[in-house]
């Protein structure tokens, strides 16, 4: 690509760390914090926004260098969701060599750590508080302009292999095919500006990036929540088909069980609902097309749909382990009239003997 006058690289780096988080409790805690709103660069109707919206953070850092010059800014950002999402955000300012990029794709350790700090600081506002085991990391690489003139077409025509490279974090040479593949999910606003998505980063040449790279950054939290719950889902489904195959049961284990299961459902539907609900899109078709097609990216219909086929599975579970206990109720009942019946037989001929 050509040599960049200014821009950023966003890395990102996704955790759950709760089943929800109280953001009001929160933001007492922490002084500093904010509340996140979409910036409505592009005029976007005021209801297009979170609900509800999410506490931003930030904290200074020492700068760390990287690769060669790159070396992270002295803020860092944290973004936290009810639902238990928390992003953490380093900026790595960009100029010069855009080649260099390609060896931007480096991870920063301690971003698990000030998850951490953060919840042992917000703990009291935090219900079932548990850091997922794997992070969900990503990066940005947003571009105000170039140092010589370049349109959107020849940019993707000229130097399509190299950006196709820096999106994958591949120093091999791409096929056409995969080239062809990392550049598909790209979306233009106007005829100088282009947002291209892939699986593990996305290059926006724009200056009024920010509601982009938000939505950008909320569709990563959204697909570490739906990998998060689906983990979740064939854990719960597990342990749900070992309620259901034992044998021997009595009432107080089939009343466990049910109560078990249902809550499994209760708190995986409480979260795919919160995580599905919290982004408005309706005001802006413009940012609703850039979430489509990272979520096209992403997979995330495909993560929905199999979260929720496990989720009638569990309920098909809870409802044979119900019906085994209105079955075991009845056999019961059934012996109870037949006791019944049977004293009422013979208590004539004992009550008669006498």
């Amino acid at each position: 690509m050509p040599s960049i006058t200014r821009g950023t690289c966003y890395c990102i780096f996704v955790y759950d760390i709760a089943f929800s988080i109280d953001l009001n409790e929160a933001e007492r805690r922490i002084s500093s914090a904010k509340r996140e709103t979409i910036k409505h660069k592009r005029r976007a109707p005021q209801y297009f926004e979170y609900q509800p919206a999410p506490l931003g953070i930030s904290q200074a850092a020492e700068s760390v260098r990287i690769v060669e010059s790159f070396v992270t800014d002295t803020q860092v950002e944290l973004v936290v969701y009810d639902f238990g999402g928390v992003t953490v955000i380093y900026r790595v300012p960009l100029t010069g060599d855009s080649s260099r990029l390609l060896a931007l794709s480096e991870g920063l350790a301690d971003s698990r750590r000030r998850v951490e700090d953060l919840l042992n600081f917000i703990r009291p506002a935090v219900s079932k508080a548990n850091i997922s085991t794997f992070v969900e990391d990503y990066s940005i690489f947003q571009v105000d302009g170039f140092a010589e003139s370049t349109s959107v077409d020849e940019l993707l025509n000229r130097y399509g292999p190299q950006i196709a490279q820096i999106l994958r974090a591949e120093t091999r040479q791409l096929s056409e095919d995969e080239v062809i593949d990392a550049l598909s999910y790209r979306i233009s606003f106007g005829k100088d500006d282009v947002a291209i998505m892939d699986w593990n980063a996305a290059l926006v040449v724009d200056k009024e990036a920010e509601d982009v790279l938000t939505v950008l950054e909320f569709a990563n939290v959204e697909l570490l929540e739906m990998r998060f719950l689906d983990q979740r889902l064939d854990d719960a489904l597990g342990l749900a088909y070992d309620r259901l195959s034992k044998r021997s049961r009595n009432w107080l284990t089939f009343r466990s069980d049910l109560r078990d299961i249902s809550q499994w459902q209760v708190d995986s539907a409480v979260l795919f609902e919160g995580v599905n609900n919290v982004l408005k899109l309706l005001g802006d078709q413009y940012l609703a097309r850039v979430y489509r097609l990272t979520a096209q990216r992403f997979h995330l219909n495909e993560w929905d749909g199999s979260i929720l086929r496990k989720l009638e599975t569990l309920e098909s579970i809870y409802q044979k382990i119900s019906d085994q206990m209105v079955s075991r109720r009845m056999e019961v009942l059934e012996w109870i009239i037949i006791v019944l019946i049977t004293i009422s037989i013979i208590l004539p001929f004992i009550s008669g003997g006498h």
